[in-house]
């Protein structure tokens, strides 16, 4: 038996398809159980790049100190006022969900507003389409979209490989086998 299990109904992710329509930005007030803090010395720069190129809404702001920045449910941003920040984007990412249709209108939003910001698309070995969007304040940003699974794909047997079934087959590994 497995300890893990299909809660697919927590996330605002929409199940991959030529179909998927993306959530709208949730405006909702609660208690967050993750967020993303990013030092910038530009607030009003920074909030312009995430909400016209990257397709978050702001929140709320408290000037000259913060701005909440969201797109989805649990996809929140912290620009937070600073005189110090990164002069070289950091090895680590923060990575957002989109949906494919998504991706492209992003892309050249993000270029327009920054032509040297953006680097991809490309496809994982995971079944996603990544692009990696460094903002203004240096931060290594990827925006990922679930491409729709072909269960007689490579892919499929790569997952199946290592104990991961088949969407609408159930989480985890079979029993005895694993």
């Amino acid at each position: 038996m497995s300890d893990y299990y299909d809660a697919f109904e927590m996330s605002p992710v929409p199940d991959p398809g030529p179909d998927a329509v993306a959530p709208q930005p949730y405006r909702g007030i609660y208690a967050m159980p993750a967020f993303v803090t990013i030092p910038t010395a530009d607030l009003a720069a920074s909030a312009e790049f995430w909400t016209r190129g990257l397709g978050f809404i702001e929140l709320f702001a408290v000037p000259g100190a913060v701005v909440h920045l969201r797109r989805w449910a649990f996809q929140d941003v912290l620009l937070v006022s600073a005189t110090d920040v990164m002069a070289q984007p950091p090895a680590m990412t923060c990575t957002f969900a989109f949906v494919l249709d998504q991706l492209d209108p992003v892309v050249e939003a993000c270029r327009e507003l920054r032509p040297d910001s953006v680097d991809g698309p490309r496809d994982t070995p995971w079944n996603t389409r990544d692009v990696e969007v460094t903002t203004p304040e240096n931060a290594r940003i990827v925006l990922t979209a679930a491409k729709q699974f072909d269960p007689d794909s490579q892919v499929a047997r790569d997952f199946a490989a290592v104990g991961i079934k088949a969407p609408g087959a159930g989480v985890g590994h079979d029993a005895g086998h694993g």
